[in-house]
């Protein structure tokens, strides 16, 4: 068998690579252990979050599917930090653990040019340092010009609860067993992470009087930019918010030593996530917290479902603790003091690859041909994922085409963060998004995703025409309306002034363009339109509101960006030899030898680098190379 593209894994890094390379054209193999699997969301049933939201919307700007089918399989959807500015808000949707995989099974099925296969990937074929295929474990191999690997935690996975450690994967699955041995084998520095989930609840065993009720948003909210149609915003489903009592407290610590964690086994070496600590690491950390929140979240709403149909999933209770400490546990929370266990928690550590040895395209530095996409690069989440699925899709089909590859910028993408984070940093635990990791976070809003990025998802092959022509149009709206905002006026007459009275907003003296009223904190589009007919869309109407209303710090933002990505276009030559560069910290020099950066923004980046140690760099090349590389 011979392919152009090979994916191995099918979650949701798998699922975005290998539609990605067969949309573009690619003959793609997407390899995965159980086809059911494909999709499967272990973990949380929910898809977006806080910046999680907004590269799911990325996702879909470029091209890919996780927002459509997010949006057809969603339980509820609201928008976060609704009352904070613009730059924070982010869409989180309650996904329905039956639904949005079968929609995501379906669209791989359907796809042209790619075949889904059931296998366990054990090697690769490797041909002077240069990825020929792989090999799976019944010897049959299986050539191409590139492979993905998008293994999430099923390298060497072990659940671990309590004392007992069992070598499966979510579901009791038969792990990678010899992969990542191999892959370390072939130079990779392979590396130790944690993770874990909580319990399982009986919803049917639980005293919702006891809670409070978090419902979805009662309007209209989409993840992809296509095709958005109406659906019931009276049947989406609720969660409720509980809290840790000081007898949840007391159980924990009086328990710790039996934890995997603390303990109970004298063998983890696996990092857990530091945004996403079990409740042991919670309590232990944050004595002085009083409670801890948690949410009651759905996973199903097929009822009949044996497997999630009548499940509640424990946001925040996450914990490797034995599963009679457990029952304590989840029986001192308010509401569930008679709560049914159908799953138990654990922690689940894998091995992954250490990220600083990937190029920005997500290419394997040390075998060609090699892209990594996921919890293999030390990730954590499905959005994160799945963005870097659909990057190493692109880039893989773009590296076999001869042609560049797609790099994201930091001003560009929360991808861009993401992936330039990951080589530039490295990681100690799995990485989480955060709105605090971009540092341009208010060019990188949830609602301009598509104006940022649908461009480029056209000229790579996975946006149409029609899509294309969409975005055109709505580009040129926004700069009508705009205009039309800069060049009408309103004037202090008595109603004008009667209404701004009414708003506690300061009376007019003198004319004002509509654009400039638009700056003030407490005017809306709405208001607006009290005054003025304004004949777009609600979308158009708001992209130009906000540009209005934060052009001084957009326009900062902007300057600032300009100026990394004039950095970007300061090249540094492959071969340069950073031992000869005298003077440079030894910390330096280890780092930069280690992310080997191809340019000066991007070494500016790197943990361990200083500015005197840029300085030097930029000597030595002009000096060595006589001119500054642009």
């Amino acid at each position: 068998m011979d392919y152009e593209i090979i994916v191995v894994g099918g979650g949701h890094a798998g699922c975005e690579a290998s539609l990605a390379s067969a949309r573009i054209g690619h003959k793609t193999l997407l390899v995965t252990g159980n086809k059911n699997n494909i999709a499967d969301m272990p973990c949380n049933p929910s898809i977006g979050g806080s910046a999680k939201g907004i590269v799911v919307r990325e996702i879909d700007a470029l091209g890919g599917q996780m927002g459509k089918c997010a949006d057809a399989g969603k339980i509820q959807i609201k928008m976060l930090n609704s009352a904070k500015g613009p730059a924070v808000q982010a869409l989180r949707a309650q996904a329905d653990k039956n639904i949005y995989p079968k929609l995501m099974q379906e669209e791989l099925y359907k796809q042209e040019n790619l075949t889904v296969l059931e296998g366990m990937v054990e090697d690769l074929i490797i041909n002077d340092n240069k990825v020929e295929g792989i090999i799976l474990e019944d010897g049959t191999r299986i050539t191409s010009k590139a492979v993905i690997l998008t293994t999430g935690t099923y390298l060497k996975a072990d659940i671990m609860v309590g004392s007992t450690r069992h070598r499966e994967g979510p579901h009791g699955e038969r792990p990678s067993m010899h992969l990542s041995d191999n892959l370390k084998k072939y130079g990779l520095k392979i590396i130790r992470l944690k993770t874990g989930t909580p319990q399982r609840i009986d919803k049917n065993t639980i005293d919702y009087s006891k809670t409070k009720v978090e419902n979805g948003d009662f309007e209209y909210r989409y993840f992809s930019f296509d095709d958005n149609r109406p659906y019931d915003l009276e049947k989406q489903v609720p969660c409720h918010l509980i809290y840790t009592t000081p007898e949840t407290h007391q159980i924990i610590l009086d328990n710790l030593s039996k934890a995997s964690m603390y303990g109970g086994l004298d063998d983890v070496t696996g990092v857990g996530p530091r945004y996403c600590p079990s409740i042991e690491d919670k309590i232990v950390r944050f004595r002085d917290k009083e409670r801890h929140q948690l949410f009651l979240e759905p996973e199903s709403i097929i009822e009949e479902d044996p497997n999630y149909g009548n499940t509640i999933y424990l946001q925040g209770f996450s914990t490797s603790m034995p599963h009679d400490v457990q029952e304590k546990m989840v029986h001192s929370l308010p509401g569930l003091e008679n709560a049914k266990i159908l799953k138990y928690a654990y922690a689940i550590e894998y091995d992954a690859i250490y990220p600083t040895q990937m190029k920005l395209s997500l290419e394997n530095k040390v075998i060609e041909n090699l892209f990594t996409a996921g919890q293999i690069n030390g990730t954590s989440g499905y959005e994160e994922a799945a963005g870097q699925g659909l990057i190493a899709g692109i880039n893989a089909s773009l590296k076999i085409e001869g042609k560049d590859p797609l790099i994201l910028k930091r001003n560009e993408s929360y991808i861009g963060v993401l992936i330039d984070d990951l080589v530039n940093k490295g990681i100690r635990d799995p990485y989480r998004l955060l709105t605090s990791r971009a540092e341009y976070r208010l060019l990188l809003r949830s609602d301009n995703a598509d104006l940022r990025l649908r461009e480029y998802g056209y000229q790579v092959g996975l946006i149409d025409e029609e899509r294309h022509n969409k975005l055109n149009k709505k580009i040129e709206e926004i700069e009508k309306l705009t205009e039309y905002l800069k060049e009408n006026k309103l004037t202090p007459k008595k109603e004008t002034n009667d209404y701004l009275a009414s708003i506690n907003s300061t009376e007019l003296k003198d004319g004002i363009t509509l654009y400039n009223l638009l700056k003030r904190p407490e005017i809306s589009m709405a208001d607006i339109e009290k005054f003025y007919e304004i004949p777009y869309d609600e979308e158009i109407k708001y992209q130009a509101e906000i540009n209005a209303k934060y052009e001084g710090y957009i326009v900062k933002a902007k300057k600032e960006a300009e100026k990394m990505v004039d950095l970007e276009n300061k090249l540094i030559p492959e071969d340069i030899d950073y031992s000869k560069i005298k003077n440079i910290a030894s910390e330096a020099r280890q780092k930069l030898n280690e992310v080997r950066p191809t340019s000066i923004g991007q070494a500016l980046r790197i943990s361990g680098v200083n500015p005197a140690d840029i300085s030097i760099l930029m000597i030595y090349l002009k000096k060595e190379y006589r001119y500054d590389r642009k």
